[in-house]
């Protein structure tokens, strides 16, 4: 795949393939397509421009000049206004606009952006909708032009953090489509060492195998021991000279979810080589900061696993000694992820004693139930922070809604006779993604560390189950803002 973003109108038309112009009815108004759609073609939009109204889908016009190469005009016209708990960036009806960009190799896009605010959720959602992986016969490079100006048609310039953003969005995307026997447990962790090699001021640790158990990284060890390739907790340290605070980003990254001794059944198992979607997220943040010289030590920690069945497949009954000390009574293997989480933040809070910890995971499917496909949810121990997330998910596209964190009302639901807790709840009708992130702060509470919790089942695939690279931005943005 080849994106390239456009710094002169010059050229775009004739073109080859698709061309999709993009803008609020109020941005066609104030005339951003005029300077750059030849006269000729402006007049077979005549009608529709005449009274710019929002679509339920894009208007779709074919246009033959001369004896140049036939090309496809698409012509998309936004909502001027969204609701409180939309994004400005308007991001997921850009997505729905460009669907038909799938079946073409090459394509332009004509973006207005109102307030550039708004620009990384808008690039965000051309971004996403491009796919890079297709294991088809004769499939074939995609070659993209984005050319984002403002309503009046001048020029958006895209820096250098916009097209890391979008890099770094498109990498998410790729990691989460691949299929599992693409992507493994061993794999990741070298496309993810391989992301940062050369760079001198980060620094690595991938503790594999047996080796968690020497850590007291048992949740990790007891999730991925069935696997043909072992376990691994990978851990990147970023630490420029003179900073004085950390922030430690968690993820997530199950290669593969079969739910264990605990079956999924139903075809329900069927997409679950994208349970690696918060491992993506944090590393796509991760990469976004330090390469754009985040001030502060920032450390990254994703569990790397495939949850498998096999004779050494942990199993239900089983009593994990968690790296918290607490003890775990396995009573769902399907309840694997927050697992890996307890670990990992366990291991980093004590450790590198961080300013701030953000988890992100694919974690309950009762997140969709609770916030839906394009929300994800978020329990925090902090009130500014989740207000901040709340702020920043609206203006990144990255959209939240905030879940209880009420620990004393859900500890009951983790009732064990003989441990500590166990690891899924009683009761599944109350608050099950509350329920998951009081399980994972179980393993830090005994720490006074600002925690946020991000349950992204929902938004980190659409709805035909490929990756959206859902969370850099907010991520980036929050580490920005709050340390």
């Amino acid at each position: 795949m080849q994106i390239k973003f456009l710094d002169s109108s010059k050229n775009l038309f004739p073109r080859k393939g698709a061309i999709f112009v993009i803008g609020t009815a109020r941005a066609y108004q104030k005339g951003f397509h005029k300077a750059l759609i030849p006269a000729d073609h402006l007049t077979i939009f005549k009608e529709t421009l005449k009274n710019p109204a929002p679509l339920k889908g894009p208007a779709t016009y074919t246009s033959i000049t001369g004896v140049m190469e036939p090309h496809k005009i698409i012509l998309s016209i936004l909502p001027d206004r969204v609701s409180k708990d939309n994004s400005p960036t308007r991001r997921e009806w850009i997505f729905q606009q460009l669907d038909a960009m799938e079946a073409e190799e090459r394509g332009l896009v004509i973006l207005a952006v109102e307030d550039p605010l708004y620009l990384g959720g808008a690039i965000t959602g051309i971004v996403r909708r491009i796919r890079e992986v297709n294991f088809k016969k004769n499939a074939k490079t995609k070659q993209i032009d984005i050319l984002i100006v403002d309503p009046k048609g001048k020029i958006i310039e895209i820096d250098e953090n916009m097209r890391l953003l979008a890099n770094e969005t498109a990498w998410a995307c790729r990691v989460v489509d691949l299929p599992p026997n693409h992507l493994n447990p061993k794999v990741f962790a070298k496309e993810i060492l391989g992301k940062f090699k050369g760079m001198t001021n980060v620094t690595a640790t991938e503790i594999i195998g047996k080796a968690l158990v020497k850590e007291g990284l048992n949740g990790i060890y007891s999730v991925g021991k069935a696997a043909e390739e072992e376990p691994r907790m990978l851990v990147l340290d970023y630490k420029p000279r003179g900073s004085t605070k950390t922030a430690v980003l968690v993820g997530k990254g199950v290669c593969f979810d079969s739910g264990g001794l605990s079956l999924k059944v139903g075809g329900s198992m069927v997409g679950m080589k994208g349970d690696m979607g918060g491992a993506a997220a944090v590393v796509g943040a991760f990469a976004c900061l330090v390469k754009n010289r985040y001030p502060h030590r920032l450390v990254v920690a994703v569990a790397l696993v495939e949850n498998a069945i096999g004779p050494t497949a942990f199993r239900n009954d089983d009593i994990i000694k968690m790296h918290s000390g607490k003890t775990v009574e396995v009573n769902n293997t399907d309840a694997e992820g927050r697992l890996l989480l307890a670990d990992c933040l366990s291991y980093c809070a004590r450790k590198y004693k961080p300013q701030m910890l953000i988890d992100a995971a694919t974690l309950t499917g009762a997140q969709l139930v609770a916030t839906g496909m394009v929300h994800a949810g978020i329990i925090s121990n902090r009130i500014d922070l989740e207000q901040l997330a709340g702020k920043v998910g609206r203006e990144t596209g990255d959209l939240v809604n905030a879940l209880p964190f009420a620990p004393e009302l859900y500890q009951n639901e983790f009732k064990s006779m003989i441990a500590d807790m166990v690891n899924s709840v009683k009761n599944r009708s109350n608050a099950q993604p509350s329920c998951a992130a009081q399980f994972v702060y179980s393993h830090i509470d005994d720490l006074d560390i600002p925690w946020l919790h991000i349950d992204m089942a929902g938004p980190a695939s659409t709805a035909s189950g490929l990756g959206t690279g859902y969370g850099i931005q907010l991520i980036t943005r929050l580490a920005r803002e709050y340390m």
